[in-house]
């Protein structure tokens, strides 16, 4: 069975370096959505080390505002400097998007020319959400295809410790980790546009936005 560990919202140089040690110590890769804002000399490191590790760096936007409620021109003006910034650091242009809040509709799908990407999340943005109940709700959802929607955003240490037992649980489960451009490449998936994808088995039509 094939899966893609994500996280949203760094990098950062405490709870970043904290994930990617996790996944050195178990010889895994993820995918990190940043968002430009975030983005210093400092915690451009942490982006190069994720990609030496053989992570996937993706696209979360500049501000991470309510693009559901922006211009087509601020739409495009948060995703082409995201991605800009992104290939400053590592050289090769993002695939996929996370829109923050997971709000959409279709003129942010007309303006983002990247395949959306939602995923299967336990609340880990929530504090008091503990470590334990991560973890648990994680490994309950866990199928083959899935798209694991974590978070690495500075106070997040709860993840931190989830990650410890989330990892050895997939494995345990006969789990392998993918990036999210190896799960769709390994699991035969072409994505498909005005898509939003959680599994990459499972499109999800979206009729409401138009």
């Amino acid at each position: 069975m094939r899966i893609a560990l994500t996280f949203d919202d760094g990098p950062n140089t405490s709870i970043t370096p904290q994930v990617l040690d996790l996944l050195e110590e178990h010889r895994i890769v993820g995918t990190f959505f940043l968002i430009a804002n975030n983005i210093t000399p400092e915690s451009a490191e942490m982006v190069r080390r994720a990609q030496s590790l053989g992570c996937d760096i993706e696209n979360h936007s500049v501000t991470h505002g309510f693009m559901d409620k922006m211009t087509p021109e601020e739409i495009r003006r948060e995703v082409a400097e995201c991605t800009r910034q992104i290939v400053e650091i590592t050289g090769r242009r993002p695939a996929f998007f996370r829109p923050p809040y997971i709000a959409v509709n279709q003129q942010l799908f007309d303006n983002v020319d990247l395949t959306f990407i939602c995923g299967s999340g336990c609340e880990d943005w929530v504090p008091t959400v503990s470590a334990e109940e991560r973890a648990r709700r994680t490994l309950e959802n866990a199928k083959d295809g899935e798209i694991v929607l974590l978070h690495d955003m500075l106070w997040n240490g709860n993840t931190v410790e989830a990650l410890k037992t989330i990892i050895p649980g997939l494995k345990e489960r006969g789990f392998t980790f993918y990036t999210v451009a190896g799960l769709f490449e390994s699991c035969g998936v072409t994505p498909i546009r005005n898509r939003l994808y959680s599994n990459v088995f499972q499109t999800v039509d979206r009729p409401d936005l138009a």
